[in-house]
């Protein structure tokens, strides 16, 4: 069910910029209106734990984050933090009248044909594409910001808070979006992964690997336009964004594969890898890869228990969800 200020929002007259079609796409956190030219993207009021909206100062200062943090890799299209106000009658972007009730992410509109994703379904995607993604992605890691606050995420039992989450986030879909024999031998893998690989965990604390990364890397965050960027980082929890840049790209690599693309994940792989001079790193990447699927398998989940959410779009993301956990159980199986 759409709220009535979404509702507003919808309405071309209530929006900052000139546009004749206004649509809504939803998330498990966000309302994003997508306007000819622009995108304006509100935070829920929701608290999955992990992530915290519920109040107006919280969603204010991680809008103010997200323009922040973003700008790293796509500083020419995350534009502004607007006020959503509420004049007693109908709510609006544009107005400068009323009590400001929310806030939304001013984002310049990208062309949904230059998407990663877009171009490797329409068979268009290529090495050159690759390439570039690797440079940029090589050039972040190796610049991003790193210390010994950072570098404690990188730790395995600071890491394990993160899939220990996810099993107990989880653990209530499984016989809806996830097999109970998936999700014990995932469980029992990742508990073993840890025990017997203490050691490689604390060797790229040492090698200075572990930086303030991007956190949500897939393929619908990847645009090819005059120059590569990547855009919706994650804003809302450090612990996802502090991390081995291995955990980063195991998401774009995982992304691939699931979409059918494992010769264009060996291809980025090993292009990034000899630019990074990343080595023996093999199993550390298979475990990411496993968290990653797992991770989206998780979010599509959740919107399993979104009222605003219709039953073809739940049914949509009962199916994702599966093939996301089928495909982490594929790496270890």
């Amino acid at each position: 069910m759409i709220s009535s200020m979404i509702k507003d929002l919808l309405d071309p007259s209530s929006l900052p910029d000139v546009t004749k079609n206004v649509s809504l796409v939803q998330t498990h956190i966000s309302s994003v209106v997508v306007g000819d030219e622009f995108v304006y993207k509100i935070k829920k009021a929701v608290n999955f734990g992990f992530l915290d909206f519920l109040t107006l100062e919280k969603r204010a200062y991680y809008c103010q984050q997200e323009v922040k943090l973003n700008r790293r890799l796509a500083e020419d299209i995350y534009l502004d933090v607007i006020p959503v106000r509420f004049d007693g009658r109908r709510y609006s972007l544009r107005s400068k009248q009323g009590e400001v009730v929310d806030y939304a992410v001013k984002m310049r509109r990208i062309p949904e044909d230059k998407l990663m994703k877009s171009l490797f379904k329409k068979g268009a995607l290529t090495g050159i594409h690759l390439n570039k993604v690797a440079q940029v992605l090589a050039k972040f890691h190796s610049e991003a910001h790193g210390s010994q606050e950072i570098d404690a995420y990188g730790e395995p039992e600071r890491f394990r808070v993160n899939t220990d989450e996810n099993f107990d986030q989880v653990r209530k879909y499984m016989g809806i979006t996830v097999a109970r024999k998936e999700f014990q031998t995932l469980e029992h893998w990742t508990d073993r992964f840890y025990h017997n690989n203490r050691k490689l965990f604390l060797n790229r604390i040492e090698a200075g690997r572990i930086r303030d990364c991007h956190g949500d890397l897939h393929m619908e965050h990847v645009c090819f336009t005059e120059k590569v960027s990547i855009i919706d980082c994650i804003e809302f929890n450090e612990r996802f964004r502090y991390s081995d840049p291995v955990a980063d790209i195991a998401f774009l690599l995982m992304d691939l594969e699931y979409q059918g693309g494992d010769d264009f994940s060996k291809l980025l792989w090993n292009a990034y890898k000899e630019i990074s001079q990343e080595s023996g790193v093999e199993s550390l990447l298979t475990f990411y890869k496993v968290y990653r699927a797992f991770v989206r398998g998780k979010v599509n989940s959740f919107q399993l228990d979104d009222t605003s959410m219709g039953d073809e779009e739940k049914e949509k993301a009962r199916d994702l969800a599966r093939r996301y956990f089928e495909l982490a159980y594929s790496y270890i199986a």
